[in-house]
């Protein structure tokens, strides 16, 4: 999947607010009460399908070419903006907090417009700026990059230098066509239920790394809306990493090296290290399903060679490929257990049992781990595509994977922005204007944190399949900001007092 990290600009554009360096929430706000939903215009009713256009403050900039082409035809992509992105939801997730601060307005945003113009260093203050700036250029997607210490409209008015990379998130990038030398169900850009299973095993895989070995707790998993998926780490610690701290890490995880014609792509030193091995124990069942059935990788003579050449006993190799020749249908299933079935019979003199073992350890981990594209990660400044917005080659929305359910995520059944479209058309058929009324949540109180259950509009996005999407990223930013606020009474309760400048705003 694409991510950009492109070089051409366009003019700067002046800021529009000041805003404060750390949210000063105000007294007695409770984390319910960032999701009111109330009087909400971000999500109109189906009432409201006449959405006012309003102009961004700031002049549209010059069209450089785009990566690429949208595929989703712009009046339905205006009409998902309007009726389903969760702006709010995406604000409060890159804001860390419900007050506007830098966190967010020295955010960079790239666009990608449907006049095939690619727009890098946009910034916005608040929210609905944020909101009415989409409308207005109505992109086929668009892209997140790092808090600026500056606002990145400004850029071509500062010296160089002034203008530097703060903070992001730490991001990891899972491509299907890292893995084309191993599958064989599809190429390319293509993906099933069968191919799939490698994303799975490396959400696994890198989830557990994060949590276990670094301490993250706040980890968003994003399908990209075709062939891959994206991990965002947003744990303070995690966003405020500097470049060489990224490289470590993104180093510590890349374990299978090479392209897809180099030799033996995993070389590792015994004894394991302690992911290395949690690593093999996730993955030992998926090489047996996956790469010896589902797969059947080793069927073919060229990928039968290839594994021969991974073992280390010459004697071994002779005997394994003269028994295949002879039944060249061999499934790979069978070929797995040729290896040791004939090492067992002795006939190598100079097999050495310990290094067969760390051998097929080896292939295992080469024909499972992840593959990651550790470029990424290693830097603040990549791009990267935003959750919930539409693929443009396949319609479908950018959602959040739970990681504690990846392995009932299924790419194929995401919702498609014609199919949300629709299904809002079909529940406002089956209830007629008037007859909505507001859902408790799971404790039993309305949107508005209140106990009392009033009538309300729906929220276009509740009418759909994207509802459930939409919940989890809500979770997610709820966990994600009560952090921030303990963390900032951590700080403010430890810290030097310090007395506050009345004509600080």
């Amino acid at each position: 999947m694409p991510h950009s990290v492109a070089t051409m600009e366009p003019p700067a554009q002046p800021d529009n607010e000041t805003l404060p360096d750390a949210p000063e929430e105000a007294n007695g706000v409770k984390l319910e009460d960032m999701f009111d939903d109330d009087d909400d215009e971000e999500f109109p009713a189906s009432s409201a399908r006449d959405v006012k256009m309003e102009s961004s403050p700031a002049p549209a900039p010059e069209p450089v070419p785009a990566p690429f082409q949208s595929g989703v035809d712009s009046d339905v992509m205006l009409a998902f903006y309007q009726r389903l992105f969760p702006f709010r939801y995406l604000f409060q997730w890159l804001n860390h907090g419900i007050v506007p601060t830098r966190e967010f307005g020295n955010r960079e945003f790239a666009l990608t417009l449907q006049n095939d113009a690619y727009l890098r260093y946009q910034s916005y203050p608040t929210a609905d700026l944020f909101r009415k700036d989409i409308l207005k250029m109505n992109p086929s997607r668009f892209e997140i990059g790092p808090v600026y210490s500056t606002n990145p409209r400004d850029r071509k008015t500062l010296r160089g230098g002034q203008m530097k990379p703060v903070s992001k998130e730490l991001v990891f990038d899972i491509d299907m066509t890292d893995y084309d030398d191993i599958r064989t169900c599809c190429s390319g850009a293509s993906i099933c239920a069968k191919c799939w299973a490698f994303v799975t095993m490396a959400i696994k895989v890198i989830d557990a790394a994060l949590r276990e070995d670094f301490g993250f707790e706040h980890i968003l998993w994003v399908y990209s809306g075709r062939r891959g998926a994206h991990a965002w780490v947003c744990d303070p610690r995690a966003r405020n990493m500097p470049d060489d701290r990224r490289r470590a890490i993104a180093g510590y995880l890349e374990i299978v090296k090479g392209g897809s014609s180099s030799g033996k792509k995993v070389n590792l030193k015994r004894p394991l290290h302690p992911h290395i091995t949690r690593s093999l124990d996730i993955l030992k069942n998926h090489f047996g399903q996956t790469t010896l059935i589902d797969q059947d990788t080793f069927t073919s003579s060229e990928q039968a060679e290839k594994l021969l050449n991974l073992l280390p006993d010459k004697s071994l190799n002779d005997a394994l490929r003269r028994k295949w020749s002879s039944s060249p249908d061999r499934p790979s299933t069978s070929k797995w257990a040729d290896i040791d079935a004939l090492a067992k019979t002795g006939k190598s003199s100079t097999l050495n049992t310990s290094t067969l073992r760390d051998a097929k350890q080896d292939i295992v981990l080469e024909y499972t781990y992840p593959r990651l594209d550790a470029e990424v990660s290693k830097k603040m400044i990549h791009l990267l595509k935003s959750p919930f917005v539409i693929h443009p080659g396949t319609g479908r929305i950018c959602v959040p994977i739970d990681p504690k359910k990846a392995d009932e995520f299924d790419p194929l059944s995401v919702p498609t922005v014609l199919g949300l479209l629709g299904e809002i058309d079909e529940y406002d058929a089956k209830h007629p204007a008037g007859t909505e009324t507001e859902m408790p949540d799971a404790n039993g109180s309305a949107a508005n944190g209140s106990d009392i259950r009033g009538p309300r509009k729906m929220q276009d996005y509740e009418k759909t399949s994207l509802k459930p999407y939409i919940d989890f990223f809500r979770s997610f930013i709820a966990g994600l900001i009560k952090e921030e606020r303990a963390g900032k009474r951590e700080r403010d309760e430890t810290g030097p007092k310090i007395k506050a400048d009345p004509m600080e705003f």
